[in-house]
């Protein structure tokens, strides 16, 4: 009998104390495929819910909600979200999800539908129950292995970073990269934050006596998520007895937070992507989520793929914007 990548790894351990907030990315993009092949130009939307179950389930997560526009598909998860653009699929996921399991399926879908691979990139922050972590994400060297064995063969080669103060471990970022092309810059911003403020963090839980809120749709209002970018539609999602989900969309462009509010492991994470960086003033994005939240500690990362100068003036403007405006970093 046939054995898979997933049969390999075996299952997941006991879960930890605490839920692990810290989402892992994963981002695959792929080419055109031919016109002969595809010739409404959907791409990897063509894909069945069947078919997208099939790669989640490998990844130990579900859909709870969805939403879509013209340009891509949203999903809510039970560990975090889920993009699928055209050319391209964007999977976070949290607690002790196996991400990279899912990896195969989706190279195998792909194929299936004669898209060419493009690229690769996969970040997350450090854990804080990184001993609960099943394999393949025991390490980051762990993670590179399995990365590169799927990407490594691309172009570039597989590249791999570890960032951020060493005497400061629990504030670490680690990226991998593989492309066979370069690509289009595209900006992304990532935040994680920690040590949420009480009230702020109340607001998450459903029905408690100290300012919870009873629906998703109450949580995204009272806690100011929906003032973040006012224009984005928002399909947002609360568990029981208490955390919250929200994927938004507009346009190309999407968000996504998501919230674990218990004391002692409080954790939200922020993420903009495929926003025209000139639409928005980062700065005052940043201070307006850090407002409905107030964490204790927050890390704040932005990637930019594919456009180096770009990167490098757009980074100390909006460092300069963050330290007038007197936000943390």
């Amino acid at each position: 009998m046939e054995m898979s990548l997933a049969d390999c790894w075996g299952p997941a351990p006991a879960s930890p104390i605490g839920f692990e907030g810290y989402e892992k990315r994963l981002e695959i993009t792929f080419s055109d495929a031919p016109v002969f092949a595809d010739p409404c130009g959907r791409g990897l939307r063509a894909l069945s819910r069947h078919q997208i179950d099939s790669f989640l389930d490998l990844a130990r997560c579900t859909i709870v909600s969805q939403l879509s526009n013209k340009q891509f598909d949203s999903y809510v998860l039970s560990e975090s979200s889920l993009f699928v653009y055209s050319h391209k699929v964007v999977i976070k996921t949290c607690g002790t999800t196996k991400l990279l399991l899912s990896i195969p399926r989706i190279l195998e879908l792909a194929a299936e539908l004669s898209l060419p691979l493009l690229s690769a990139k996969y970040s997350r922050g450090a854990f804080i129950f990184p001993g609960a972590q099943p394999a393949p994400h025991r390490s980051f060297s762990e993670e590179v292995s399995v990365l590169n064995g799927f990407f490594g063969g691309l172009k570039s080669g597989g590249n791999a970073y570890v960032m951020g103060d060493a005497f400061r471990p629990k504030k670490m970022w680690h990226v991998y990269y593989a492309t066979e092309e370069p690509e289009q810059p595209m900006v992304t911003l990532e935040m994680c934050m920690t040590g949420l403020d009480a009230g702020k963090a109340a607001v998450f839980f459903k029905n408690s006596a100290d300012g919870g809120c009873s629906s998703a749709k109450e949580m995204t209002k009272v806690s100011g998520i929906s003032a973040i970018i006012p224009e984005m539609e928002i399909c947002d999602f609360d568990f029981d007895p208490c955390g919250y989900s929200m994927n938004g969309v507009c346009g190309p462009a999407a968000s996504t937070i998501h919230v674990t509010p218990e004391e002692g492991f409080s954790y939200a994470s922020y993420e903009a992507m495929n926003f025209n960086p000139g639409s928005l003033v980062y700065s005052d994005l940043i201070k307006r989520v850090l407002s409905c939240f107030r964490p204790s500690d927050f890390s704040l990362a932005v990637t930019i793929f594919g456009g180096q100068g770009f990167a490098k003036s757009w980074a100390a403007d909006a460092e300069k914007k963050v330290a007038e405006k007197g936000v943390a970093a």
